[in-house]
């Protein structure tokens, strides 16, 4: 046991309680955490600032703006619905499609327009939101997985986390679906994060739970070795998000639309670190290292040209 904590500090693995002592409580303000903990304002944010997001067809707020969904969703075949304060992938209805009055989800299961409407309410009761308040419900449009990611993802849409210190990218991982995380990128259910080469963007090794895996278990194709497309504009984006919230760090996800490109799907002031293994390496040297240097890194190109020619996999 000994041994193995000694190698994981000599890899620079951190753990929650150093995360939020040295570098989530010095430089995340709570007052700015509203900025990222509702999706609605970190979309208006970023789109003013002129970083991609998904279009919004709609908000509904209070129950009795229910009796107006159908006319909302009625010229849309397919669209997604997601608590404007939720976590962790929770309580977001995709709708791929639709068949006569029913609407299809990505497994093929077909719902009542009572059920969405049902669904909506449990959102807005504060079911699927952080701390159980009151929430509203957000209607977005339906990525369209890039073909690259596509054959490495079962039904969902694959994202892709950057953790960022004051702008600097520091670690990457891209969360790739399965059946058995019922086609959400969500590790702890079942989703496998591969790392990603900051330099070049390109996955890793890949983990799902606590195995390493080489191949996607529901199409068989090899995980590693994929250059993600638009890498630049994809770390440039997360950098940009410096300047968005003011956060020192936070994790940025970033989704890959095979029309419109990288979008941002939201921010979050408090990533998690199974990004670590994703990657097999930990965060406290890059953190240190930004720490250091963060005076001397002043613009987007500056933080991202930094972090390309520091964070090589060795």
């Amino acid at each position: 046991m000994l041994k193995t904590l000694q190698a994981l500090r000599e890899k620079g693995v951190i753990g929650i309680n150093q995360r939020n002592a040295d570098f989530i409580l010095p430089y995340n303000p709570r007052h700015l955490y509203p900025l990222v903990d509702d999706k609605l304002r970190t979309k208006k944010l970023a789109a003013e600032k002129g970083l991609g997001v998904p279009e919004l067809y709609g908000v509904v707020e209070i129950v009795r703006q229910t009796q107006d969904l159908p006319q909302v969703l009625a010229p849309y075949d397919d669209f997604v619905i997601k608590p404007a304060h939720g976590s962790g992938g929770s309580g977001i209805l995709i709708v791929s499609g639709r068949r006569k009055k029913l609407f299809r989800k990505p497994s093929g299961a077909l719902l009542k327009e009572s059920e969405v409407i049902h669904h909506v309410i449990n959102t807005l009761s504060g079911m699927y939101s952080l701390g159980g308040h009151p929430d509203s419900a957000l209607i977005e449009y339906r990525i369209q997985v890039d073909p690259l990611l596509e054959s490495i993802s079962f039904q969902g849409v694959p994202d892709i986390r950057i953790i960022v210190f004051f702008g600097v990218p520091v670690l990457s991982m891209v969360r790739l679906p399965t059946r058995l995380s019922n086609g959400k990128a969500n590790l702890h259910q079942g989703a496998i994060g591969a790392g990603v080469d900051i330099p070049n963007g390109v996955t890793l090794d890949a983990v799902s739970f606590n195995d390493v895996v080489t191949e996607h278990p529901d199409t068989g194709n090899p995980i590693a070795g994929v250059s993600i497309p638009e890498w630049d504009k994809l770390l440039y984006f997360a950098s940009q998000c410096y300047e968005l919230t003011g956060l020192g760090y936070q994790g940025i996800d970033i989704v890959l639309d095979k029309d419109k490109g990288p979008l941002i799907l939201e921010l979050n002031a408090r990533p998690g670190l199974n990004i670590q293994i994703a990657n097999m390496t930990g965060l406290l040297h890059r953190l240190r290292l930004v720490e250091k240097h963060r005076h001397e890194l002043g613009s987007a190109k500056t933080r991202v040209d930094f972090a390309k020619t520091q964070f090589a996999r060795k």
